[in-house]
């Protein structure tokens, strides 16, 4: 039988779900790891030091918002409001 080998460490895990791309999401926590190395703050309160550990959490908790290439960003669709004579 073959044992399952886990993808992640104890400190943070890729996500499995099928809908997100483990590429996207190493690409997107890579990014945001360079972004607090130049001196941006962490979304999470966080004891932790090191960049690429927390980009990781902050990507994977949904934190860190992300365009695709190709796609338009989703805009905020207005209601119309009601007409007044």
């Amino acid at each position: 039988m073959s044992e399952i080998v886990p993808r992640n460490n104890a400190f943070c895990t890729i996500p499995d779900d099928p809908e997100q791309s483990t590429y996207r999401f190493i690409i997107v926590a890579a990014k945001r790891a360079r972004q607090l190395q130049a001196g941006a703050r962490p979304v999470l309160p966080t004891s932790l030091k090191k960049p690429t550990v927390i980009a990781m959490e902050e990507v994977r908790r949904g934190l860190v918002k992300y365009n695709l290439p190709g796609e338009e960003p989703e805009a905020e669709v207005a209601e119309p409001e009601p007409e007044t004579y």
